[in-house]
C-alpha cells in the first residue's frame, strides 16, 4: 500500500523514534521504517519532513530522513527484479521538488540534499534528467547569497559523481557539461578572487598604516597578523591549498599543456624550494607543503614526462601529434633535469628522510596517549592525507629515479646516523630519533639498498642488538626494525630466517602495541612469502599462537583486530600443522564472533580465516561445525541486515565445507534451499554456486536429490537462457553430472532447462564467435548423454509440443524431426569437445541408427564417419585427467581415512555409463539394427559410401 502525504506526520515520529536512546521505542520504529523503505510514496514523505518549514529547527529528525533517502536511492532506484522499486512519475516528483528546494538554512542538510541530487544525477542524467544543469544554471541567474552557494554545491557533487562515471559515453557527457558550464565558472572565480584580494590588501594596509613604505600586498605572513586575523589566516591558508589542489589536478589531466617551460620550471621550482627551504611558518602550513609534495612526486612519475621508446615516423603534411607530444616530452625531460641536478636530488632526500621522516614530539606524544592509533596513522594513512606519509612516498619515487645515484648517499647517511647513535643509546635524542628516520628510509627501498647494503650484516651487527635492548625507550627504533624485517623479506636467505623469525615473534610479545602490530603486519608478509621456511618456523608456532590471541585481547580498535585475525588467517593456510591447535582456533574464532557484532569487515576477515581453517582441517573440520554452522547460515541468509557485506566470503565458506566434509549432515543439507534465495538475487556468485551445486551432488546423493529437487530446477531454469556464455559454461557441468548420476530421476525435473539446451544447440550465430561455440558443444554433448543414459527421456522432449513452441518463438526453424537436426549438431561440433563428450556423441550417434526414419540413411554417412574418427582417435586424445583417472582406477583412500571430494568425483567418471559401454560393440549392434530396419535402402547407402570410409569403418570394428 501506497504511503500518501496524510503519513507524514506518522514518517516524522518513526524517524524521530529512531533516534531515541530508549530501545523501546527506537527498535518499533526502526523496525517500521524498514518495512516502509520499498513501498510506494516512502521517499515523496521523508522528502515532506526535510523540505517542511515547520519542522526547520529539527535538524537531526531532517538529517536522518536525508540518510534514509540517500540508502533508498541506492536500493530502489533502479529497477531490480526482486523489488518494484520507486515509481517514474514518483522520481519526477521527487526530481522537481529537490530543484525548487535551494535556500535550506542549515549546512548539514543542504550539504547532504547535494549528495541525494548527485546520486539522483549519476542514475538519470542525461536520459531521465536531461534538464538538470539547464534549471540549475537559470536559478543560478537570479539567485541570491544563500541559494547560489546552495546551486554551487549542488553542481560541484553532481559534477564530481558523474567524473567518476568511466564508460566512454559517461565521459563524452562529461566533457560537454564541462564545456558548458567551465567559462562561466572562470569569470566568475576571477571576479570573486579579484574582489577578495581588494579586500585583504585595504585589510593589509589599514593594519600597517604606520609603515613607511605601503605595497599592494597581503601581508598576512606575520604572526601578529595570525593572531589578530585568524579567521583570515585560516580562510588564506584553505585558498592556497585549494590553489595547489588545483595545479596538482590539471597537471594531472593535461600534462602536455602543464608541461610549457614557463609553467612547469616555475610550478616546480616553487614546490622544490618550499619543501627543502620551507619559511618557519610554512613548516606548520602542512596541507600545503603536502600538496607541493604531491606535484614534485607526480612530475617526477608522469608517463607523459618520459622519453619515448619508440621511432619517428615522418608525416609528409607537417607534425603530427603524436611527435609534438614527444617534442613536448623532450623539452619537459630538459627542464626537469636542469631543475633537479644531482646535487638538488640529493638535497631534496636528505631533507625529506632528516626533516620530514623525523618524529616530531608531538608525534611521541600521540603514540604514548594511544599506541594503536599512532600505528595505524602510520601504516594504513593514505599517503596524501599527512605530512610524513606524502614525504615518504615522494622519497621512494626519487630514489626509483635515481636509485644509483641516491642508494650510496642513503647508505652513508644510515651509517653516519647509527655510529652517532650506537645500541647502548636509550636515551630518546635527536640522534636517536635521526637514525629512527634512517632505518625508515632504509626500509622502503629495500630493492635497491639491497646491492649496497647486506642485510646479514646488518641484521647481526646492530639490529639484533637493538632488538635485545628491553628499555622502554627503544620502543621507537623496535617498530621500525621490525618494519625493516617486513620490507627485507626478500633479502633474508636461508640462515637468516630463524634468527629473524624468533626476533618478529619476541616482538609480538612486547609492551607496545604499535610496535607489536607492526610485528604481526611484518610476521604476515614472512608467512605469505613464497620461501617461507616452515621447518624453520614449526616449533615457533605454539608461542606464536598464544602470542597472536593475547594480542588480539590488548587491542582495542577494530583496524587492529583486523590485522590479527588476517595473520591468524595466514599461518592456518600456509602452516600444515594446524589440527594439533585446533581446539584453541575453535575458541578464539567463537570469542571473536561474538565481538564482531555489527563490524562488518571483522567479520568478513574471520569468514576468511575459518575458510582456511576448514581447508587445514579436511575431513575433520566437523570439530569446528558447532561455530561454523551457526555463522554459515547467518551469512548465506539474504534477509541478513550484513548480506551485502557476508555474502561473498560466507558462499566461499560453504563451499570450503562442503568440499571438505566427510559426509552430508541434516544442517548442510537444510541449507541448499537458501541458495536459491541468493541466486534469485543476482547471478554475482554464479561461479561458487556452481561449485556448491556440485559439493551437493557428490556429497548428498540420493538424500539430497530427494529433498531438493525442486530447488535445483529452479536454479537451472533460472540461469540457463538468463546469463551470458561464460556463465553458461560454468552452469552447463552440473546439468552434465546430474543426468550422470542420476539418469532417470533428474531428466523429468529439469526439463525446461534441458528444452533451453536444445534451443541454443539449433540457433545459428556461432560461427565467428568461439564462446557461443564452446556453449552449443557443451549443449549438444550434454543433450547426448541424455540420449545415451535414458532415451527415451530425449525422444519424448524432442516430441513435446512445447519444445517446438520454444523453437518458434526463437525464430529457429526446424523442417525435420528434432533428433535428426540434432544430429546434424552433434556431427558439427564433434571436434570441440573433450575425449569424453566425443565418446558421448559417437554413442548418440550410434544410437540415432536404430530410429525408423528413413532420413537416418541420408545421415549414415555422416554417423559412421564421427564413429570412426571417435574409436580410432580415442587413444591419442584421451586427456590427462582422463589418463589420471584410469591409472588410479583400482586405487582406494588408506584404511581409516575419509574419501575426498576429489576422490568421489573420480569415482563417478570410473562408474560411468559412458566409459563402461563399448563404443565398437554400440555401432556394430545398431548398424545390424539399422540394417533389418531398412533393409535394401541400407545396403544401397552402404554400398553409395566412398571405399577409404568403408575401409576404416572395418578398421574400427575389427570387421574382418
Amino acid at each position: 500500500m501506497a504511503l500518501s502525504a496524510s503519513d507524514v506526520a506518522a514518517m516524522y515520529s518513526l524517524l524521530a523514534n529512531s533516534m531515541s536512546a530508549d530501545h523501546r521505542l527506537r527498535g518499533p520504529a526502526e523496525e517500521a521504517l524498514a518495512q516502509s523503505e520499498s513501498r510506494p510514496g516512502f521517499c515523496s514523505c521523508l522528502l515532506e519532513v526535510i523540505t517542511a518549514k515547520d519542522l526547520a529547527s529539527q535538524v537531526d529528525v531532517r538529517l536522518m530522513a536525508t540518510v534514509y533517502f540517500k540508502n533508498s536511492i541506492n536500493r530502489y532506484w533502479r529497477q531490480r527484479r526482486d523489488s518494484t522499486g520507486i515509481s517514474n512519475e514518483e522520481k519526477v516528483h521527487l526530481k522537481q521538488k529537490l530543484l525548487m528546494h535551494l535556500r535550506e538554512e542549515s549546512d548539514q542538510i543542504a550539504l547532504m540534499l547535494a549528495v541525494l541530487i548527485s546520486k539522483i544525477a549519476r542514475i538519470d542524467y542525461p536520459k531521465e534528467w536531461p534538464d538538470i544543469f539547464l534549471v540549475l544554471s537559470q536559478q543560478l541567474q537570479s539567485a541570491d547569497v544563500l541559494a547560489s552557494h546552495r546551486i554551487f554545491t549542488i553542481l560541484f557533487r553532481t559534477l564530481k559523481e558523474l567524473s567518476t562515471k568511466r564508460l566512454t559515453a559517461d565521459q563524452r557527457n562529461f566533457a560537454e557539461i564541462s564545456s558548458q558550464f567551465f567559462d562561466y565558472s572562470w569569470r566568475l572565480w576571477q571576479s570573486d578572487v579579484q574582489a577578495l584580494l581588494h579586500g585583504f590588501s585595504a585589510l593589509s594596509q589599514n593594519y600597517n598604516s604606520n609603515a613607511d613604505d605601503q605595497q599592494h600586498e597581503l601581508y598576512l605572513t606575520y604572526s601578529s597578523f595570525q593572531k589578530q586575523y585568524p579567521k583570515f589566516w585560516d580562510f588564506l591558508k584553505r585558498s592556497c591549498t585549494k590553489l595547489m589542489k588545483i595545479l596538482v589536478a590539471i597537471q594531472g589531466r593535461h600534462p602536455y599543456s602543464f608541461g610549457d617551460k614557463f609553467v612547469l620550471s616555475s610550478v616546480m621550482d616553487f614546490c622544490l624550494n618550499k619543501i627543502t627551504d620551507p619559511e618557519p611558518n610554512l613548516l606548520s602550513f602542512e596541507q600545503f607543503l603536502i600538496q607541493c609534495m604531491v606535484m614534485i612526486k607526480n612530475i617526477l612519475e608522469c608517463k607523459e614526462y618520459k622519453p619515448s621508446l619508440t621511432g619517428r615516423v615522418v608525416d609528409e603534411n607537417g607534425v603530427t601529434l603524436d611527435q609534438m607530444k614527444k617534442n613536448i616530452s623532450s623539452a619537459v625531460g630538459g627542464v626537469v633535469t636542469s631543475l633537479l641536478p644531482n646535487e638538488r636530488i640529493v638535497l631534496l632526500c636528505n631533507v625529506l628522510i632528516t626533516r620530514y621522516f623525523v618524529l616530531t614530539a608531538s608525534d611521541l606524544e600521540e603514540w604514548y596517549r594511544n599506541p594503536e592509533s599512532f600505528h595505524h596513522e602510520q601504516d594504513m594513512v593514505q599517503w596524501t592525507e599527512k605530512l610524513r606519509p606524502c614525504a615518504e612516498a615522494l622519497y621512494i619515487v626519487l630514489f626509483e629515479n635515481n636509485s644509483q645515484l641516491l642508494a650510496p648517499a642513503v647508505v652513508s647517511l644510515l651509517q653516519e646516523t647509527m655510529n652517532n647513535c650506537p645500541t647502548t643509546v636509550t636515551e630518546i635524542t635527536s640522534a636517536l630519533l635521526l637514525k629512527d628516520a634512517a632505518y625508515g628510509a632504509a626500509a622502503y627501498v629495500y630493492y635497491e639498498l639491497s646491492n649496497y647494503l647486506s642485510f646479514k650484516d646488518w641484521f647481526n651487527g646492530a639490529l639484533s642488538h637493538e632488538l635485545s635492548n628491553d628499555h622502554p625507550n627503544l620502543f621507537i627504533i623496535h617498530r621500525k626494525v621490525a618494519v625493516i624485517l617486513g620490507q627485507w623479506v626478500s633479502e633474508i636467505k636461508d640462515d637468516t630466517k630463524r634468527p629473524v623469525y624468533c626476533a618478529l615473534i619476541r616482538l609480538l610479545q612486547g609492551k607496545d602495541l604499535s610496535v607489536r602490530l607492526a610485528a604481526s603486519r611484518s610476521l604476515c608478509l614472512h608467512v605469505e612469502d613464497a620461501n617461507f621456511s616452515e621447518r624453520e618456523f614449526v616449533d615457533l608456532l605454539p608461542l606464536c599462537w598464544d602470542s597472536c590471541f593475547k594480542l588480539f585481547e590488548d587491542v582495542q580498535e577494530f583496524d587492529s583486530k583486523v590485522q590479527i585475525l588476517n595473520l591468524i588467517s595466514t599461518l592456518i593456510g600456509h602452516v600444515s600443522q594446524v589440527i594439533p591447535f585446533a581446539n584453541k582456533l575453535v575458541q578464539f574464532f567463537q570469542k571473536v564472533w561474538e565481538e564482531s557484532a555489527g563490524e562488518s569487515l571483522l567479520q568478513i576477515q574471520l569468514l576468511v580465516a575459518l575458510r582456511n581453517f576448514v581447508i587445514a582441517l579436511g575431513y575433520q573440520s566437523p570439530i569446528c561445525y558447532n561455530i561454523l554452522l551457526p555463522l554459515l547460515e547467518n551469512g548465506i541468509d539474504i534477509n541478513s541486515p550484513d548480506e551485502l557485506n557476508l555474502l561473498e566470503d560466507s558462499m566461499l565458506l560453504w563451499e570450503a565445507t562442503l568440499s571438505q566434509a566427510p559426509s552430508m549432515v541434516p544442517q548442510l543439507l537444510s541449507y541448499f534451499s537458501r541458495l536459491v534465495e541468493i541466486m534469485e538475487r543476482s547471478f554475482d556468485h554464479l561461479q561458487v554456486a556452481v561449485n556448491i551445486i556440485e559439493d551437493y551432488i557428490i556429497l548428498g546423493g540420493n538424500d539430497f536429490l530427494s529433498m531438493h529437487a525442486t530447488n535445483i530446477a529452479k536454479i537451472l531454469d533460472l540461469v540457463v537462457g538468463n546469463v551470458n556464455d561464460k556463465g553458461l559454461l560454468s552452469v552447463l557441468p552440473v546439468v552434465d553430472i546430474l543426468i550422470q548420476c542420476f539418469p532417470m530421476e533428474v531428466p523429468p525435473l529439469i526439463s525446461n532447462t534441458l528444452q533451453k539446451l536444445i534451443v541454443i544447440c539449433l540457433s545459428g550465430g556461432d560461427d565467428r564467435d568461439p564462446s557461443k561455440t564452446s556453449v552449443k558443444a557443451s549443449s549438444a554433448a550434454i543433450l547426448a548423454r541424455l540420449l545415451v543414459m535414458n532415451t527415451n527421456s530425449l525422444a519424448q522432449l524432442a516430441s513435446d509440443p512445447s519444445t517446438s513452441q520454444l523453437l518458434h518463438a526463437a525464430s529457429i526453424p526446424v523442417q525435420e524431426n528434432i533428433l535428426l537436426c540434432l544430429v546434424d549438431i552433434w556431427v558439427d561440433k564433434v571436434d570441440n569437445v573433450s575425449s569424453i563428450q566425443k565418446k558421448t556423441i559417437g554413442l548418440a550417434l550410434s544410437i540415432i541408427l536404430t530410429l525408423r526414419l528413413p532420413q537416418v540413411l541420408d545421415k549414415l554417412d555422416q554417423i559412421l564417419s564421427v564413429c570412426i574418427s571417435v574409436i580410432l582417435g580415442r587413444n591419442d586424445d584421451l586427456t590427462e585427467e582422463e589418463s589420471s583417472g584410469d591409472m588410479s582406477s583400482s586405487t582406494s583412500p588408506d584404511e581409516g581415512t575419509i574419501p575426498s571430494k576429489e576422490f568421489r568425483k573420480r569415482q563417478i567418471k570410473l562408474s560411468d555409463r559412458v566409459n563402461q559401454l563399448s563404443l565398437e560393440d554400440s555401432v556394430r549392434d545398431n548398424l545390424q539394427t539399422c540394417a533389418a530396419i531398412h533393409g535394401e535402402s541400407f545396403n544401397a547407402a552402404m554400398s553409395s559410401m566412398h571405399p577409404s570410409v568403408f575401409a576404416q569403418l572395418k578398421q574400427a570394428l575389427k570387421m574382418p
